[in-house]
């Protein structure tokens, strides 16, 4: 097993606090991410985990060993980002994130065309609606909405996406067809809510004759999954706020109602995050317009067809 493996190996388990998780996001068994960490510490002579049945942490040696590890995986990225340059052949395997609505309808879909034309890359997608931490979890790339909370990292915005409140015409028969956020709120309309970590209440921010105005809505659902609010408001659940290219054809189909239309919702942005060292891999900046450029054509489509 070569020495920069090791290196690599012992990197995810500092940052993911886990061996069996390391190995995880590494593709090798728990047995393999032990034996590297092990040899590594044999090479060095020094422990660099205290272990026990219940936790995994970094020694001394181990927290300054991590610094030195990250500028070697850094060097080696940078020099064959390089060679990469002048071959124009990119490869190598790209790590990248996305809320779960745009990874599945907007990001997935491009993947195996862009593979088409770039065999040696492996994408490895990653779809999740929380925040994701692009260095601790060793991501080239994170596709978002809204606004991102680090404001070290850089930014490439892709359009600004049109949103939608709907529900389904059970629930408005049941319940009526707010006109406005005030009708949202005093009339207590059940609001199927998107669970962020650290949200303590759900504030929607609509667009009304008066300018841009949150709304304390509430409602005895919510969920981290932006798809389990659409299927929640496809059965009448409640009311949704959702991103337009995301239940455009329910709506075009009637399975879905735009309600509160005097006050529609902001538009949120979409972007895409990366570090400025990942902007120097060929395989990143491609990947990244390769994307954008297709995907730009299906949100605006969508809004179109609305």
């Amino acid at each position: 097993m070569s020495y920069l493996d090791n290196i690599r190996t012992f990197v995810r388990v500092y940052e993911l606090g886990s061996m069996s998780a390391a190995g995880r996001d590494l593709r090798i068994s728990p047995a393999v991410t032990s034996s590297r960490i092990s040899q590594l510490e044999e090479h060095l002579s020094v422990r660099l985990f205290q272990r026990t049945t219940r936790s995994l942490t970094p020694t001394e040696q181990g927290q300054a060993f991590y610094t030195g590890a990250c500028d070697i995986l850094e060097s080696v990225e940078s020099a064959e980002a390089q060679v990469v340059n002048i071959t124009e052949y990119p490869k190598g395997s790209l790590y990248v994130a996305a809320p779960l609505g745009v990874g599945r309808r907007l990001i997935a879909p491009q993947v195996p065309n862009f593979l088409k034309e770039y065999p040696e890359v492996k994408i490895r997608l990653r779809l999740t609606d929380r925040n994701v931490d692009l260095t601790t979890e060793g991501l080239d790339l994170a596709f978002f909405l809204g606004q991102p909370e680090d404001s070290n990292l850089r930014i490439r915005k892709i359009a600004d996406v049109d949103r939608v409140l709907c529900a389904a015409p059970s629930y408005i028969a049941e319940r009526g067809n707010p006109a406005s956020g005030e009708q949202l709120v005093s009339e207590r309309h059940e609001c199927l809510n998107l669970r962020f970590p650290g949200a303590t209440e759900f504030q929607w921010p609509l667009v009304t004759p008066e300018g841009p105005k949150k709304f304390a809505v509430s409602g005895r659902y919510e969920s981290d999954d932006g798809d389990v609010l659409t299927d929640w408001a496809l059965a009448g659940n409640g009311i949704a706020m959702k991103p337009l290219f995301e239940v455009s054809e329910h709506i075009k189909s009637g399975a879905l109602v735009p309600v509160a239309t005097e006050t529609p919702p902001e538009s949120i942005q979409m972007a895409c995050l990366f570090t400025h060292r990942k902007w120097q891999d060929p395989k990143t900046r491609l990947f990244m317009e390769f994307v954008i450029e297709r995907i730009g054509k299906v949100i605006r489509g969508s809004a179109l067809r609305a």
